[in-house]
C-alpha cells in the first residue's frame, strides 16, 4: 500500500478508536437513545445529499439499519452508559468478529478455519475472564449490553453476507449512509418510551457545546469519514491488507480512555483483552501463517 493509503488507514484505526471516548462524553449529557436518534438523523441528512443510493432493495436495508444500526448503536450507547468503561467496551465489542463466525455457520454454511476456531476459543477465554472481573468501574449491565452490540453487529454482518448473495453490489458507505434513514424514528420512540419525553427535552433545553461537539463527531468523523476513507481504501486494495489496521482501534480507544477519562482495567481486565485481541489476530492472521510455514 502506498504510504498515503496507510496514513489514511491509521486515520481511520485513530477516528473509530477515538469514537468511544466521544460517545462517553454524549451520553454524559444527553441520554443514549436520544444521542443515537440525533446521530443518524445527522447522518441521514447530510449525507443522502452527496453519496449515491445503493443499488439494494428497501427491505434489505431496513435490515440492516435494525441490526447495524438500532441493534448495536442502542446497546452501546446505554452500555457505556451505564457503567462499561469506554477503552474496555471497544475491546469486548471486537467479539463481533467472533459471533459473525458463529452465525456464519448457523445461516451461511460456512466453516470456519482450524485457526478461526483457535481465536475464538481465545477471544471467549478473553470474555469469560473480562465478566467475571470486578472493579474498574464496569458494570454487569454495560458488559451485558456490549456483548448484546457485539452480537448485532455479528448479524448485520450476516446480513451484508446475504446481501451479496442474493446478487446485489454492496457499498459500504452508501450503506451506512442510506440506511440511517431508518433509525431516527425507532431510538426516538425508545428514547421517549424508556428514558422519558420530559429527560428528552430538558438534554435538549440545556443541549451543551460538548453534546453538539459529540454528535457532530459520531455522525461526521466516525461514519461519513471513517466509513469514506474505508470504503475508498477497500475499493483500492484486497480486504485482507486493508481489515487488519482495524485492529488499532481498540488500541487506540484504550490510549485515550486512559488519558483523557482517566480509566484504568484491572489484572483480569487487562488479561482478558489480551487474550480478547489475541484471538481476533490468530482470526485475522492465523490461515496465513500457517500456509506460509508449509
Amino acid at each position: 500500500m502506498p504510504f498515503t493509503d496507510v496514513f489514511q488507514a491509521l486515520i481511520v484505526a485513530a477516528v473509530w478508536g477515538f469514537n468511544f471516548v466521544v460517545i462517553k462524553w454524549g451520553v454524559s449529557g444527553v441520554p443514549p437513545l436520544l444521542l443515537g436518534a440525533l446521530r443518524f438523523a445527522l447522518v441521514a441528512v447530510a449525507g443522502v445529499c452527496w453519496v449515491a443510493r445503493p443499488r439494494i432493495p428497501w427491505r434489505w436495508l431496513t435490515v440492516y439499519a435494525m441490526t447495524m444500526g438500532v441493534g448495536q448503536f442502542a446497546c452501546l450507547f446505554c452500555a457505556i452508559k451505564f457503567g462499561m468503561p469506554a477503552g474496555l467496551a471497544s475491546v469486548v465489542l471486537q467479539s463481533q468478529a467472533f459471533f459473525t463466525l458463529l452465525f456464519a455457520r448457523a445461516f451461511l454454511h460456512e466453516h470456519g478455519q482450524r485457526a478461526q476456531v483457535l481465536g475464538l476459543l481465545l477471544a471467549a477465554c478473553g470474555l469469560a475472564l473480562i465478566g467475571i472481573a470486578k472493579g474498574g468501574n464496569m458494570s454487569a449491565v454495560g458488559f451485558i449490553l456490549t456483548i448484546l452490540a457485539a452480537v448485532s453487529w455479528a448479524a448485520s454482518n450476516v446480513v451484508v453476507r446475504l446481501i451479496s448473495k442474493a446478487g446485489y453490489p454492496v457499498e459500504p458507505l452508501g450503506l451506512v449512509v442510506w440506511s440511517a434513514l431508518l433509525p431516527p424514528l425507532p431510538f426516538l420512540g425508545l428514547s421517549l418510551w424508556l428514558e422519558g419525553g420530559a429527560r428528552d427535552w430538558v438534554a435538549m433545553a440545556h443541549f451543551s457545546w460538548v453534546s453538539l461537539a459529540s454528535v457532530v463527531y459520531l455522525a461526521f468523523g466516525a461514519t461519513m469519514l471513517g466509513y469514506g476513507l474505508w470504503s475508498r481504501l477497500l475499493s483500492r486494495h484486497p480486504a485482507n491488507k486493508v481489515a487488519p489496521f482495524s485492529l488499532l482501534a481498540p488500541v487506540v480507544a484504550l490510549l485515550s480512555s486512559w488519558l483523557l477519562l482517566g480509566e484504568q482495567l484491572t489484572l483480569l481486565q487487562d488479561v482478558g483483552s489480551v487474550l480478547l485481541l489475541a484471538g481476533l489476530l490468530v482470526n485475522v492472521f492465523g490461515a496465513r501463517l500457517v500456509a506460509s510455514w508449509r
